[in-house]
């Protein structure tokens, strides 16, 4: 059996005849069925029901002739109430589709639910870290600013206050992937410009070790020939984690990450938005590498996490 549907409006529309083939009832029995429905008031005529005008050729005269033309809804309802062989499939047929629909529905507000609760706990996570260096860490006005600023930028990124449904918590699919490749001779270069602003210059970025360097080779690092790193941002998210983690120097540790990831962001031109603003403010990125700084090892992930997303912030 074949029937040639219509297809219109996002639906399928078949005629009385048609249905009457798919349900191998007669027409006047389907009409009646149709009659019902509306007469019940299961459905309502005016937006389940088109008409179009057809031409038919009737031996050598052309007719033209209104169908009309009945919505999936009314089919459903018309398949729900006749009494056949072929109504019994349908009815068979429409119960499956049902059953695998609502299955699956839960299993994806199952999912979206576990989404909202990672997405969530993650945030809290944030809060939690913040809450560390708070009490750790006397802060001046700016810095605690800047804590502020983290959670209010970062909820941003996620969207949790409106749509937080459609989102994750998760390192964001684009990217800058030109990337100008620092080397550890330009970055101790730089360091030194930044010691002689300092008063402790001669012992400011004092290596212990070659930690720093392999700071800087982590974030180029490859697998399979592929970046493992791929964007930009997230090279620049885990410079930041490293030389802050890693300890390399005898003094100004958390000041030369700062400022190594500021001076990468400008060498790969993210320091600035397209508004000339700031990518990541001063107090933003005090408070963030304070956060870092009293982060355990566990919670790098999130805090990578973290600064990619504001950094993808438009």
């Amino acid at each position: 059996m074949q029937i040639d549907v219509r297809l219109q409006e996002d639906t399928i529309w078949l005629t009385q005849a048609q249905m009457g083939v798919l349900f191998d009832k007669n027409k006047r029995t389907i009409s009646e069925h149709i009659n019902n429905v509306f007469k019940e008031r299961e459905l309502k005529r005016k937006s389940t029901v088109r008409k179009s005008r057809t031409v038919q050729k009737e031996g050598d005269r052309e007719i033209n002739r209104t169908l009309h033309y009945f919505n999936l809804d009314v089919i459903i309802s018309v398949g729900y109430r006749v009494k056949s062989k072929r109504g019994t499939q349908f009815r068979i047929w429409a119960n499956e589709v049902l059953k695998e629909y609502l299955v699956q529905g839960y299993a994806i507000n199952e999912k979206r639910l576990q989404e909202k609760s990672q997405q969530l706990q993650e945030l809290k996570n944030v809060i939690r870290l913040q809450e560390r260096v708070i009490s750790e860490h006397p802060l001046e006005t700016d810095e605690a600013k800047g804590l502020v600023q983290v959670i209010a930028n970062y909820a941003s990124a996620l969207d949790v206050l409106d749509d937080y449904d459609h989102q994750r918590l998760k390192l964001p699919k684009t990217g800058t992937r030109e990337v100008v490749k620092i080397s550890y001779a330009e970055a101790k270069q730089a360091i030194a410009a930044l010691g002689k602003q300092t008063k402790f210059e001669g012992l400011f970025g004092r290596e212990k070790d070659d930690s720093f360097k392999g700071s800087l080779e982590n974030i180029y690092q490859t697998f399979d020939g592929q970046d493992l790193y791929t964007t930009t941002e997230e090279k620049a998210a885990h410079l930041l984690y490293f030389v802050v983690k890693n300890h390399s120097f005898t003094d100004g540790n958390k000041r030369i990450a700062a400022f190594i990831f500021v001076w990468f962001l400008e060498r790969n031109a993210l320091l600035y938005g397209p508004d000339g603003e700031k990518t990541v403010s001063d107090s933003t990125l005090v408070a963030l590498t304070l956060m870092i700084a009293q982060s355990h090892p566990t919670e790098k992930d999130m805090m990578v996490k973290v600064v990619v997303n504001l950094l993808a912030i438009p």
